[in-house]
């Protein structure tokens, strides 16, 4: 897949063969950024204006900007329930954070 980065923000690039174009979405938020560029330097450009809009706009409307997540999750809890989830992710044969990712992904979904 061909990705560009800016600002912590990815956008998916593809080529739109009829109008000769590279077309980019920013992934991963629920915010739609759409954008287009002839070359490459174009779509870059494109790219990089419309998330500084987007920042733009969205300051000015008085909201964060969405940003993708990190993937990364600090959570501080009892440490009774730390302890244990300790206990039950060794019982499971996972580290604690793929058994938390596990629990998360469990809870989210339903």
């Amino acid at each position: 897949m061909n990705t560009m980065d800016y600002k912590g923000y990815t956008a998916h690039m593809s080529f739109d063969a009829e109008d000769k174009i590279i077309v980019g979405r920013v992934m991963d938020i629920d915010d739609i950024i759409t954008f287009h560029g002839v070359s490459v330097a174009e779509f870059e450009a494109a790219f990089q204006s419309a998330i500084d809009a987007y920042i733009y706009a969205c300051e000015q409307l008085g909201q964060g900007a969405e940003k993708p997540a990190s993937g990364k999750l600090m959570l501080r809890v009892d440490p009774a329930i730390h302890a244990a989830a300790v206990k039950a992710s060794s019982r499971s044969g996972m580290s604690l954070n793929k058994w938390a990712e596990k629990a998360l992904r469990q809870a989210a979904i339903a």
